[in-house]
């Protein structure tokens, strides 16, 4: 089973935007996807702060086959690290319509 690791906005969105990355992540795998997702890695976890949930994510993302950018990812510090880092390491990227392609 592949792998994808979802990137987007969180910081000064209500509820850091969890609801949308949730319910990704569950369409996601209902499509047999094996999905990493920020929220989970850092669940009550996330009062560490930025530096330390990045870390635990990029950890999480160099064990990724592909990367799944949510909406407004462009306006989030994080997931444009996660995707130069994704395209870096030559991961797919995951689009809307559940296909995989090279970046």
């Amino acid at each position: 089973m592949k792998r994808v690791y979802l990137a987007g906005p969180m910081t000064g969105l209500p509820e850091l935007n969890f609801p949308a990355f949730r319910a990704e992540a569950e369409r996601l795998r209902a499509t047999g996807w094996d999905v990493v997702s920020p929220v989970e890695i850092n669940h009550g976890l996330e009062h560490e702060g930025w530096n330390a949930c990045m870390r635990r994510d990029v950890a999480a993302l160099v064990t990724c086959d592909a990367i799944r950018l949510l909406d407004g990812w462009p306006k989030s510090r994080g997931a444009r690290i996660e995707l130069q880092l994704a395209k870096d390491l030559g991961l797919q990227w995951l689009k809307s319509d559940g296909i995989a392609v090279d970046m």
